[in-house]
């Protein structure tokens, strides 16, 4: 075997290995669908840790930070979370009497969701 052809034995081998092969560090598997928008985890995200730096919630949601960025300004812009500068950080205030916004559940409040994903439904 040449080692062109190693290299390549080499590198299926670590992805057939499944997470964590090769020594990249695991993460929990996001599935293909979930009940909850991207919009919404990050409500979550940010109203169990108010100072939360944008990479981290990206790693929470399972996206990029530059769309963890996009989602923040749309939430802003819409009046669902209100941003103070704290030094060199951004502290986030979730206007939680707000409702949510698809017809279906707009009867509920922000608060209702946030309290749903704490487990205080």
């Amino acid at each position: 075997m040449n080692t062109r052809s190693q290299v390549r034995v080499s590198r299926v081998a670590k992805r057939s290995a499944g997470p964590g092969a090769g020594g990249a560090p695991t993460t929990p598997a996001i599935p293909p669908w979930t009940f909850l928008t991207n919009h919404a985890h990050v409500l979550i995200c940010l109203a169990r840790d108010p100072a939360a730096r944008m990479r981290d919630v990206a790693a929470q949601v399972g996206v990029t930070e530059r769309a963890i960025q996009r989602i923040v300004s749309e939430l802003e812009e819409e009046g669902y979370l209100q941003r103070e500068r704290e030094g060199r950080r951004n502290r986030y205030e979730i206007r939680s009497t707000l409702p949510l916004r698809h017809p279906v559940e707009r009867h509920c409040q922000v608060s209702a969701l946030i309290r749903m994903a704490a487990g205080r439904a």
